[in-house]
């Protein structure tokens, strides 16, 4: 019976040997790992699992143990709640107390703005991204839209970090100083050139709105470059989608959803220099914000004999040397 007894109450020993082993170890990695009180920058770079940041704040000495962080927000239903974006930590913050100021969310935010935005989806971008409401929203608005006047085509695309209570002027200085420094590493280039600076940043803008991809958009300038040259008008789409836009923007006195919508005959009957099917040339400015790769193939086009492109249902392009040729790529890849 003694014996019986023995072995019924072994497991549960065990058992609590075990629990009490486990409840010291959360304990002891659960403290702070020191009593330094001095904060550190800490940046979550957007994609990154709980396993790396867990990795990420042990390697920089800010927790005792990962493993003990992964554990505690996974136990605790967080792993979703951590965003990316830069913190102020210190080593003297307990696991608990620092999963709760990650949980409160980054003092700074990652905004990403793609290639080919207008100013007026830009901010929109903007305004989501560092989680304005309400009044600051409107103000946020007004001021980007107003300081940015004149800007279009300058702003560059890229992924930001802004704090939170970041206003839209030094939002836009911050982009205009990026674009400036990416299109110093072309100074040569733009120098030689027979275009101006604006015009090469329009140029380019024409060529992210009416491209796909990096591939194509250097033989695309050559094309626009070509039908300057020779005084024919360049038809692209995405001025008249600009314009078109800008009409309905005045119209609806209001902000828009849908800047780039399929033309209609109507649409390309618009009497604006903008309209590059009515109007020969550049029309006047940039119609959206263009990347590295579209700036690079304006300053540096391929010279081609093509003087048509198009793009099938599938999103792949086809060059033509005549109208011709063009008409039977439009019956091929379009069946009109």
């Amino acid at each position: 019976m003694k014996k019986f007894f023995t072995l019924a109450l072994l497991p549960c020993l065990i058992f609590l040997f075990a629990t009490s082993g486990v409840y010291i170890w959360w304990q002891e990695n659960a403290k702070p790992v020191s009593s330094d009180t001095k904060t550190k920058d800490f940046l979550i770079v957007r994609g990154r699992g709980a396993s790396e940041i867990a990795q990420q704040l042990y390697a920089e000495g800010l927790i005792k143990n990962p493993l003990a962080f992964k554990f505690y927000i996974q136990v605790t239903g967080k792993t979703k709640s951590i965003q990316a974006g830069r913190y102020s930590l210190s080593p003297d913050h307990s696991l608990k107390d620092l999963v709760k100021l990650l949980v409160a969310g980054p003092k700074d935010l990652w905004v990403t703005i793609p290639e080919g935005l207008r100013r007026e989806e830009i901010v929109e971008k903007f305004i989501t991204g560092l989680g304005k409401e309400d009044l600051e929203k409107e103000i946020f608005r007004e001021e980007f839209m107003q300081e940015s006047s004149g800007l279009e085509g300058f702003l560059f695309p890229d992924t930001y970090l802004f704090p939170r209570e970041t206003g839209a002027l030094a939002v836009i200085k911050t982009m205009k100083g990026v674009f400036d420094k990416k299109v110093k590493e072309f100074e040569s280039q733009i120098s030689a050139s027979r275009l101006s600076l604006k015009e090469i940043v329009t140029l380019a803008s024409i060529i992210e709105r009416e491209t796909k991809k990096d591939e194509e958009r250097p033989i695309v300038a050559g094309i626009l470059l070509n039908r300057l040259k020779i005084g024919m008008a360049i038809q692209a789409d995405a001025t008249v989608q600009y314009v078109s836009a800008n009409l309905k923007f005045k119209s609806q006195n209001s902000k828009i959803e849908k800047f780039w919508e399929p033309l209609s005959k109507k649409d390309l009957e618009i009497d604006s220099p903008y309209n590059t099917y009515k109007y020969k040339g550049l029309p006047p400015g940039p119609i959206a914000n263009p990347g590295l790769s579209s700036l690079g193939a304006a300053i540096i086009p391929d010279k081609t004999d093509y003087l048509y492109y198009l793009h099938d249902t599938s999103g792949n392009i086809h060059f033509a040397k005549t109208l011709d040729e063009h008409n039977e790529n439009v019956k091929n890849y379009l069946g009109r």
